[in-house]
């Protein structure tokens, strides 16, 4: 069973909307999938697989970021239209064209 301050901050529109008796169902229970349970035990990232993006976020030059799809495209893990595509990016938009820097402890933070 779910307290209900837990089931404020996990749902707070869903909250609301019963606190004012707006609601027009009524709910005895529910069950979370697994992605939201992590989210409830702090696990965000739990599960999470990193792809290439990932890999380039944590890029400190274009040339590392280069590496890296080289290194998937040799492995077979990512097309070479795949690659040739996050090239062109890269020459076009550099680091920043894949999104901010992942630093270390990306996937420690509880935000």
């Amino acid at each position: 069973m779910m307290d209900r301050e837990r089931f404020k901050r996990l749902f707070p529109h869903l909250a609301k909307e019963m606190e004012k008796g707006e609601s027009k169902i009524h709910i005895d229970q529910f069950r979370l999938r697994a992605e939201h349970e992590d989210r409830l035990t702090g696990k965000r990232w739990a599960g999470h697989t990193p792809d290439i993006v990932d890999f380039i976020r944590r890029c400190d030059t274009q040339e590392q970021a280069e590496e890296i799809i080289s290194y998937m495209e040799g492995q077979g893990e990512i097309p070479a239209e795949r690659a040739a595509e996050l090239r062109r990016r890269l020459r076009a938009e550099g680091l920043s064209g894949f999104g901010d820097k992942k630093e270390p402890g990306f996937y420690h933070r509880e935000d």
